[in-house]
């Protein structure tokens, strides 16, 4: 049997932002030799090759910064 974490993300959230990540990779960043240019320069989007380092810094300045956790009780459980 197989472990699950080579096949697939554990978590939905991780898988998008995998896929996210991947998407801005190929578009913005990666230089597609047949067009001689990325896609978002084909398509009129971006004016030049973006760096990993934009991406890391899109994502930095838009994710949320953790808040206070909840309790690991679970809401039924009675404290003896």
């Amino acid at each position: 049997m197989a472990r699950r974490w080579r096949t697939c993300s554990k978590k939905g959230e991780s898988h998008a932002y995998a896929v996210a990540f991947h998407l801005m990779y190929y578009n913005f960043v990666c230089f597609h030799a047949k067009l001689r240019l990325s896609p978002a320069m084909a398509a009129g989007v971006s004016n030049r090759l973006g760096d990993i380092r934009e991406i890391v810094t899109l994502v930095e300045a838009t994710d949320e910064k953790p808040g206070r956790r909840g309790s690991y009780r679970a809401k039924n459980e009675t404290v003896i």
